[in-house]
């Protein structure tokens, strides 16, 4: 059958989501705070230490925004797709408690020769007030189902500066840290059971893509936003070699003017994992 190419424009049912302080510390420890220093990162890992005010880690908002397609993509060996890159825009930091109401549309699939590529957009708003709260942007490759003879797609421009990094920052993931990432809501076996990695052709689990971009949002947050989540406002990153548990990564940032910044996050041997990474700061609303 394929993929399904009708899907494309057709809007979500408006679907509601909730979480509360229990599921945004959870995602914190799945993206790595308090590891190695169980005191640096209190603010998002804990809800009740004295003089500290829980916050939630702005790439949160990726799953707080997830919502399912209007329909499914079609018939196709899922051991095959891998998430390809994601935009998170944050229009207000997030509350520790909260439910937004999210539309999610296909809007386009390209080919990749190899692969398709299906882009996607979902608009999160809070759901009693409708205010704007998170869009995100994601892509997912789809190996083996290229060659349709669809458009390509285009990217925007982005070179790494010919100069050494205002900020690097280094960032161990443990052996499990998977195992405790999926707990956010990610079961798929890809990232646990090493029969279905080895389908796809990885000859053991990998880490969540999502989870290397919360890691990287952590650098990001600390570095260019004095770890004030009010400060973060978007991050883009395109996931271009696999991650495995245990690896660690490090985040190289640029700084550019207005607070925005590009940046890659790379493994051992100094492999691009995040590349052509894009970060801008939140504009305070007018009022």
């Amino acid at each position: 059958m394929g993929l399904d190419h009708s899907v494309v424009g057709i809007p979500s049912e408006p679907q509601l989501r909730s979480w509360d302080s229990k599921d945004a510390l959870l995602y914190a420890v799945g993206v790595g705070a308090g590891l190695g220093d169980p005191l640096a990162e209190l603010e998002f890992t804990t809800e009740n230490s004295q003089g500290i005010e829980q916050q939630v880690l702005p790439t949160y908002g990726v799953l707080i925004a997830q919502a399912r397609a209007a329909r499914g993509l079609g018939d196709f060996n899922h051991a095959m797709l891998v998430h390809a890159e994601q935009y998170v825009e944050l229009h207000q930091p997030l509350p520790v408690t909260g439910t937004v109401r999210t539309v999610s549309t296909v809007t386009g699939i390209y080919d990749k020769g190899s692969g398709a590529l299906v882009a996607s957009e979902n608009r999160a708003v809070d759901a009693a007030s409708g205010e704007p709260l998170v869009t995100t942007r994601s892509g997912v490759f789809i190996r083996g189902e290229g060659g349709f003879g669809g458009e390509r797609g285009s990217d925007p421009p982005w070179e790494r500066p010919e100069r050494a990094p205002d900020h690097t920052v280094v960032l161990e993931t443990r052996p499990e840290q998977a195992l405790v990432y999926r707990l956010s809501g990610d079961r798929n076996p890809l990232h646990a059971d090493p029969k279905f990695a080895a389908r796809g052709g990885f000859d053991r689990p990998i880490l969540h893509g999502l989870c290397t971009y919360g890691f990287t949002g952590r650098a990001l947050l600390h570095a260019l936003c004095g770890s004030d989540p009010a400060r973060f406002g978007s991050m883009y990153g395109r996931f271009s070699k696999p991650v495995w548990p245990g690896d660690t990564l490090t985040v190289s940032i640029w700084a550019g003017g207005n607070g925005a910044a590009l940046f890659q996050t790379t493994r051992p041997g100094g492999v691009v994992v995040i590349d052509r990474g894009r970060f801008s700061p939140r504009r305070p609303s007018p009022r």
